[in-house]
């Protein structure tokens, strides 16, 4: 008979939390999890999921005037936000009570309420204190925003899906996947968006083409740049905001919404009262097993910074709970992850960018390809589309594969495989294309554009 309540007791019922917690059980351990909000983490709830769901109501302004070149004759079309919030609203609560089943189905023990560790194998979740033999943290993160003269009128991500209303002007602050994604998404519903970035261009640490393609396409589709400037004060007027530049300007808006980046939500957990080490960041460094420096205290997800991605999360996860609970020892490869940005247009991506490539690999060649999607070609839209491939000079292998356009993520989310096994250009050269489609085009570039 063991000495403690669970073997397994897990703070966080996100995408990590939640699958390292079912396949523990399932590997027979005694399972506990706790969770202050709604089960199902940033992704189902606040993240991916209604995201992406406002982003394929953005896209149908296009479509109907696209129907045109086609020979459909649309009539007056209006747009409804509290429907579509509602909508969202039904479909996450569809999926978080899935989430809740799956936890049930498990035998997992949920017990709601804010964990806290009060010693290395001790967690108080409200009233109630628990002990586990081993105990995973996977609380993820948390919007960040800087202190500045207004800050208090501003909103995150999180807040943007329970608006009650479409602002009619809207101003995203920060250049990352975040804020191009809700510029994006306020734009197409018919927003006028002005996006304000410190950087000279959208997606840090993207591929450069990407990042200056993207920015491009973004402009051309109306939203309005204000690269290389910072807020500095947003001042409250009769209903609406002025947002003060360093450059001197003010945009009068409705909204002003921040996405200056997320932070591992680390605080207020007791990691330091039970030893566990945590960097000035608030992330905490594991092994490639996910241990902290307490043999017996993991952590996945986003709280460790590796890779903060939902799937690299759910990785992780079901990766601890087999190497702990189902003597199946085993770590996850954070290389050649494939990621996506559903900006407008969206953004997949697979392995390294140009730049860093030459800083991996040394010589390259690079093949590129800017053109109209066949779609276009009928309803007169401008909207282009990059395909581009980072191959090693050595050996031949594509290192890199970056595309932005239409159902850019499917494309990728494909080759992604490809990539991870280390085909060479050779063997997609060798794979016939399907005809007509945008993807072919990365089995048919011959020639590079540099070396």
């Amino acid at each position: 008979m063991s000495k403690y309540d669970f073997d397994l007791f897990v703070i966080g019922a996100g995408s990590g939390g939640v699958r390292a917690a079912r396949i523990a059980a399932e590997h027979g351990a005694r399972v506990g999890i706790c969770e202050q909000s709604r089960v199902g983490g940033t992704c189902v709830i606040r993240g991916c999921v209604p995201k992406k769901l406002l982003s394929y109501a953005s896209h149908f302004g296009e479509e109907f005037e696209d129907a045109a070149g086609y020979g459909w004759q649309v009539g007056e079309v209006r747009f409804d936000w509290p429907t579509l919030i509602a909508a969202k609203d039904r479909e996450i609560d569809r999926l978080n009570g899935i989430y809740l089943q799956l936890l049930s189905n498990s035998g997992v023990e949920l017990i709601e309420g804010h964990g806290r560790l009060a010693g290395s194998h001790e967690i108080h979740v409200g009233e109630r204190t628990v002990t586990a033999e081993k105990i995973l943290i996977a609380v993820g993160g948390r919007p960040w925003i800087p202190e500045f003269e207004g800050s208090e009128y501003v909103i995150t991500s999180d807040d943007a899906f329970h608006l009650e209303q479409l602002p009619a002007r809207v101003v995203v602050v920060g250049g990352g996947y975040i804020a191009c994604e809700f510029a994006g998404i306020f734009n197409g519903l018919g927003s006028e968006v002005h996006q304000v970035y410190r950087g000279d261009r959208v997606l840090r640490g993207f591929d450069d083409d990407v990042r200056s393609f993207l920015g491009r396409e973004m402009a051309g589709k109306g939203v309005q740049f204000h690269f290389e400037r910072n807020v500095t004060t947003v001042r409250s007027m009769a209903g609406s905001y002025a947002v003060e530049l360093d450059g001197g300007e003010v945009i009068e808006a409705d909204c002003v919404m921040y996405a200056t980046g997320r932070v591992p939500a680390s605080a207020g957990l007791g990691l330091l009262d039970a030893g566990v080490e945590v960097r000035a960041s608030g992330s905490v460094p594991v092994d490639e097993y996910s241990r902290t420096n307490i043999p017996h205290i993991f952590a996945v997800g986003d709280i460790t910074n590796r890779i903060n991605l939902t799937p690299v999360a759910i990785m992780e996860g079901h990766a601890f709970a087999d190497t702990e609970f189902g003597a199946q020892p085993r770590s996850v490869d954070h290389a050649f992850v494939p990621s996506a940005v559903f900006s407008h247009p969206q953004v997949g991506t697979v392995g390294y960018s140009e730049e860093e490539a030459r800083h991996h690999y040394g010589e390259l060649d690079i093949y590129r390809s800017e053109f109209r999607p066949m779609k276009h070609t009928l309803s007169g839209r401008e909207e282009k589309m990059l395909i581009k491939l980072v191959v090693d000079r050595a050996d031949g292998c594509v290192v890199g594969l970056h595309v932005c356009g239409l159902d850019a993520p499917e494309i990728v989310q494909g080759f992604a495989v490809a990539i991870k096994s280390g085909l060479t250009k050779a063997q997609f050269d060798a794979t016939i294309g399907i005809h007509p489609t945008a993807a072919e085009e990365l089995v048919t570039m011959r020639n590079p554009i540099q070396g």
